[in-house]
């Protein structure tokens, strides 16, 4: 009993001992030469911060990688390995008798991280793992104190950037700092992403195979345009170094006690720590938007529109019963996710993507009529990306808010058909002589602005003279294809605008009069006499006009780039106005209106200048429209009041919009804000 009580008590007290010698070897944060670190070891700085040892990352191959992670993060901060993982338990790491710090295995080369080689006359070298994640190759000195730093981690980062470590360049040496994503989740080789810095303009920029998809904004008064711009300086403090050395950008947390890491996702998204604070979301920049820091790279594509984007969902693809389905599938294995995307992307007819092989490279793509369906049951086994649209995003957000909206629209509809059928109703039960003669005295009244022709001439086509042509209802509706849909451009105050094409093959525009207007024969006549009058590059051409019974019909030259609003107020289209259109769509404005104002026959107030009644030609050339509400002054009149209001209100100057009183300063005025719309992009009644 006593022999077993003492045999007890010695295997106890031998792994108790055993224990702590464990612990003791699993707590050490230094490598000496001769020491090694195998799999079922790790080095552990000295707070016990970061930690050191081989990680298996694909369990199905029984790959492992040599990294450093912080200890409660399941990010790998840095990798000695990534461009070659090494079968699991075999690789060690070693620093030898010889000062060479590398990684050995049993199935080839060993991984150099250091050779003697490189220095000469170094002598007590150790490798520590530092409480900053920082693994450094350092001699020290006598007294044990680190003397000069001959190789460390941090000039190698992978996709991970921790506090203190650089982006940049070393001119000495002309080593640059970087960042690359991942190739897939499951290898870690460099793949499409990159964050690098850029010392000319003091930005951070993430590239996309060499391509510039999102900046961060120039650095100024300490923190970044894009980056966390109301909170930076309380999460971070930025740094940087310029000098005949080195150019760099570092950063450090604010909070010191806290974990801050910043990652390059495969898809290009830059977080920190555990996905909970977005740096950049470059896997939202498609090349033609520029929120947030996104770079434009690429053309507008016709079938995408702003707010289109591809989320990551599992599901699946259903065919609907709208039209043909296809998948196709791209086999190069050199395609990562990212490439997938952008593939897809500039495909109009592609609805989604995943990867095509296990190893998550290659590409499957979904093409025609699908409609994705989420799987709630978590039956899926891989996530899907699928487009969304803008509209299609904030539906179940504002679901609510349509229904609303669209029983308010259809009482409205209801009400206004109602009131038109009414209208119409009392027109057509007036005795014929009385309608036919009021439709007669509109037209004697806008034939006696032209000629002396008689009335029934303005039934037919024919020269009215000024350049103007009287144009018959029935060329009118063969050119429009009797006013069809397809053909409309828009509608206004005067009523609906269509597009047409004459028998010769010339094409026109034409503004035809509601019956239902607001506006009605004084604005029809008006425009027609005003316009017919004017001739200046700047503003726009009128051809002619058709009365035919209650039909009142403007016909303009056709404006191929239609209105300024179409392109400032469209995130997509308004990308094509630079900075030299803007200005020269200013100045053409400007010179149209001091024509009206100064120097035409008549001097013309327009009252109602605004981005919709400016028309663009296919030179994206200005062109002054709409003078239905314009007035004609005397040279010399300055001012002139009236009791009917008319324009939008957001263009209006104070005193007309209050007290009625106008002048070629009412017009000013608009013009002023008009091009602070240009400038900004931004309208009036945002």
């Amino acid at each position: 009993m006593a022999r077993t009580s003492s045999a007890c008590l010695s295997v106890a007290s031998f792994l108790f001992f055993s224990s702590l010698l464990w612990n003791f070897n699993a707590a050490r944060d230094t490598l000496k030469p001769g020491d090694t670190l195998n799999s079922s070891s790790s080095l552990v700085s000295g707070m016990g911060k970061f930690t050191m040892g081989f990680h298996i990352y694909d369990h199905n191959l029984n790959y492992s990688y040599l990294v450093v992670k912080w200890a409660a993060s399941h990010n790998y901060a840095w990798i000695a390995n990534r461009n070659k993982p090494i079968l699991y338990p075999l690789g060690i790491l070693t620093l030898d008798q010889n000062n060479t710090l590398k990684i050995t295995h049993k199935d080839g080369e060993p991984v150099v991280l250091y050779s003697a080689s490189e220095t000469s006359n170094a002598n007590n070298i150790v490798a520590t793992l530092l409480d900053s994640g920082n693994f450094v190759l350092q001699e020290l000195s006598f007294d044990g104190s680190p003397n000069r730093v001959l190789w460390q981690s941090f000039d190698f980062p992978v996709d991970v950037l921790l506090p203190g470590m650089k982006l940049g360049l070393n001119h000495k040496s002309g080593h640059v700092w970087s960042l690359s994503s991942w190739f897939t989740p499951n290898s870690a080789v460099p793949g499409a992403f990159t964050l690098d810095w850029d010392p000319e303009a003091h930005e951070l920029k993430i590239r996309r195979r060499g391509v510039v998809y999102w900046s961060s904004g120039a650095f100024r008064n300490g923190r970044f345009k894009f980056i966390l711009p109301d909170e930076s300086k309380l999460r971070y403090n930025f740094s940087i170094v310029s000098n005949e050395d080195e150019d760099y950008f570092t950063y450090s947390a604010v909070d010191q006690s806290g974990i801050s890491e910043w990652v390059l996702t495969i898809m290009g998204r830059l977080y920190d720590f555990d996905e909970t604070i977005d740096i950049a979301q470059a896997d939202y920049c498609y090349g033609s938007n520029t929120d947030g820091g996104c770079q434009m790279w690429d053309r507008p594509i016709d079938c995408r529109h702003a707010g289109d984007r591809f989320e990551e969902e599992k599901g699946y693809f259903n065919p609907t019963r709208s039209g043909p389905t296809a998948t196709s599938d791209t086999s190069n294995t050199s395609f990562s996710i990212s490439d997938c995307k952008a593939a897809c992307w500039k495909n109009c007819d592609c609805l989604g993507f995943n990867y095509l092989f296990d190893n998550q490279t290659g590409c499957r793509f979904w093409t025609g009529h699908w409609e994705f369906i989420k799987d709630s049951t978590g039956y899926s086994s891989s996530n899907i990306y699928f487009l969304t649209t803008k509209a299609s995003s904030n539906h179940e957000h504002k679901r609510i808010i349509w229904i609303g909206t669209a029983a308010a629209a259809a009482l409205l509809t209801m009400v206004l058909s109602i009131m038109c059928c009414l209208l119409r109703r009392r027109i057509f039960l007036l005795p014929g002589e009385n309608r036919r003669k009021i439709d007669d005295k509109e037209l004697l009244d806008v034939k006696e602005s032209y000629s002396s022709n008689n009335v029934n001439a303005l039934q037919n086509d024919g020269d009215m003279g000024h350049d103007l042509r009287v144009f018959s209802y029935a060329s009118v509706k063969a050119a429009t294809e009797n006013f069809c849909d397809e053909n409309k451009l828009g509608e206004g105050g005067f009523g609906p605008v269509y597009k047409g094409k004459m028998s010769t093959g010339q094409e026109i525009a034409v503004k035809r009069l509601s019956r239902c207007s607001l506006q009605g024969t004084w604005e029809f006549k008006n425009e027609l006499i005003l316009i017919s009058e004017l001739q200046h590059t700047n503003l726009v051409r009128i051809l002619g006009f058709c009365i035919h019974g209650v039909e009142r019909m403007l016909i303009y030259e056709y404006m191929p780039n239609k209105s300024l609003d179409c392109f400032l107020f469209d995130s997509t289209r308004g990308m094509l106005l630079d900075w030299k259109k803007r200005f020269n769509i200013i100045e053409g404005i400007a010179q149209g209106l001091l024509y009206l104002h100064k120097y035409s026959r008549l001097r013309v107030i327009h009252r109602d200048l605004k981005a919709s009644n400016i028309l663009l030609d296919e030179d994206m050339n200005p062109k002054i429209s709409d003078f239905g509400m314009a007035r004609i002054f005397t040279h010399n009149e300055r001012e002139a009041n009236t009791n009917r209001i008319v324009g939008t209100y957001g263009y209006m100057s104070p005193e007309y919009a209050m007290g009625g009183i106008f002048s070629t300063k009412s017009d000013v005025y608009s013009f002023g804000v008009l091009t602070l719309e240009i400038i900004s992009g931004m309208g009036v009644m945002e």
